[in-house]
């Protein structure tokens, strides 16, 4: 899928966030190894630990449905009514997720779907992640 598509996917996503809390809504989209596409919003809690972040939802609603190899990934936030910013980067928790679920060539794509947008690998955003195995 195209990157700007993806984005704007996420973008869409990011309208339906429960963040009463912070006020900063943030969306995820991603695409799996056989084309199916998955969103997901942060959800918050007044238990703070007990929020989950856009990126894990998206990664979660796929893997409950069977799939384990995440190719690409989009990334979007924003104040609750504002714009969105140019780089909404996932918190550590969510670049560990995807390095579990996506190898050496997943694209995680941040930026927005109107403007310059930036792809990184989960090497690159999280080079010594946790792993049982040495991924090669």
């Amino acid at each position: 899928m195209d990157a700007r598509e993806l984005m704007l996917l996420a973008e869409q996503a990011a309208l339906t966030a429960y963040a009463p809390y912070s006020k900063f809504c943030v969306g995820a989209a991603l695409v799996c190894e056989d084309g199916s596409v998955y969103t997901g919003c942060n959800i918050e809690n007044a238990a703070y630990g007990l929020c989950n972040c856009a990126e894990r939802t998206a990664i979660f609603k796929a893997v409950s449905e069977g799939h384990r190899n995440i190719r690409q990934i989009a990334v979007a936030g924003k104040p609750q009514d504002g714009e969105y910013i140019p780089c909404c980067s996932p918190c550590g928790s969510c670049r560990q997720v995807m390095a579990e679920f996506g190898d050496s060539s997943m694209e995680i794509i941040l930026g927005r779907s109107s403007d310059e947008l930036k792809v990184w690998t989960p090497q690159e955003l999280l080079p010594a992640s946790f792993e049982l195995e040495v991924k090669e």
